[in-house]
């Protein structure tokens, strides 16, 4: 038997990829200017993506503020002719003009039990007193440009 085997198994080279030529080529330099490049566009497209998506919220968010306020204009109607309805229904009883002094006393008395309900309401929120305390109470040392005791 003729040849040179040295006894272990074959060599196989793969090829180089892309990346390993130019990183045999090319300066170090060039690179990092190809990557923060890279991370630029990146961070433009994820922007453009982003505000995309705002876009296609914000329409949602109309439309849906849009079918609200159809609901309760027709809410409105409903309440207004279930009024008329009250008010023809009493004509029998005491007359037109009474009914109706009946019916608008009665929406008199539901508006003024919520108005005071929203009033109590209003004043039991306390979100910006509370955050005024709390920030009142950082200490010194977390205030940048005052001296620590």
């Amino acid at each position: 038997m003729s040849g040179t085997h040295t006894g272990g198994p074959p060599s196989y080279e793969s090829p180089r990829t892309e990346a390993e030529d130019r990183a045999a080529n090319e300066s170090l330099g060039s690179l990092l200017g190809d990557v923060s490049r890279d991370l630029s566009t990146l961070m433009r497209q994820e922007l453009e993506l982003a505000k995309a998506e705002l876009r296609e919220s914000g329409t949602k968010a109309g439309k849906g503020a849009g079918m609200f306020g159809g609901a309760a204009i027709a809410g409105h109607f409903v309440l207004l002719f279930l009024s008329l309805a009250l008010m023809w229904a009493l004509d029998g009883l005491v007359g037109l003009g009474w009914s109706a002094v009946i019916v608008a006393v009665i929406w008199g008395i539901i508006a003024a039990v919520l108005a005071l309900t929203g009033k109590k309401e209003l004043k039991s929120v306390r979100g910006m007193p509370a955050t005024a305390e709390t920030v009142k109470d950082i200490p010194p040392t977390l205030k940048p440009g005052e001296p620590t005791p």
